[in-house]
């Protein structure tokens, strides 16, 4: 994801979020369902990693737990909501693709299990 508009809406009021250490995740619902894998923005902080070698690395781990597992996703019949995907490295320490990809198997099955918002009317009485 390279659109400045795009980043700004995700970490703007409209985005949602949680974490699942090292990673926190940073979603927009689409409007509709859909079976197209969402556009995904991968970050790792400066501060805590100094060296672009070791930012690298995790960002590489990250991406590639995620093409691993972005089927995930697409598999689900309905469709998933999932229009801008963040994922963020919070760790402190570097970590193996094992975890990486554990935890975002995991972020990635409560993404899906997150209820969609419809605007049904209220029941009546």
């Amino acid at each position: 994801m390279c659109r400045k508009k795009l980043i700004e809406e995700l970490f703007g009021k409209q985005g949602s979020s949680f974490g699942v250490y090292p990673l926190r995740i940073v979603w927009i619902k689409s409007a509709a369902p859909t079976t197209a894998p969402p556009q995904v923005l991968i970050s790792v902080s400066k501060r805590t990693f100094k060296r672009a070698v070791d930012r690298n690395r995790l960002k590489r781990l990250i991406r590639e737990a995620y093409r691993l597992n972005k089927y995930r996703l697409a598999e689900q019949p309905a469709g998933h909501q999932v229009a801008l995907l963040g994922i963020i490295f919070t760790g402190k320490e570097k970590s193996p693709l094992a975890l990486v990809e554990k935890k975002l198997i995991s972020a990635i099955q409560r993404l899906i299990g997150t209820p969609a918002v419809t605007s049904a009317p209220p029941p009546a009485p």
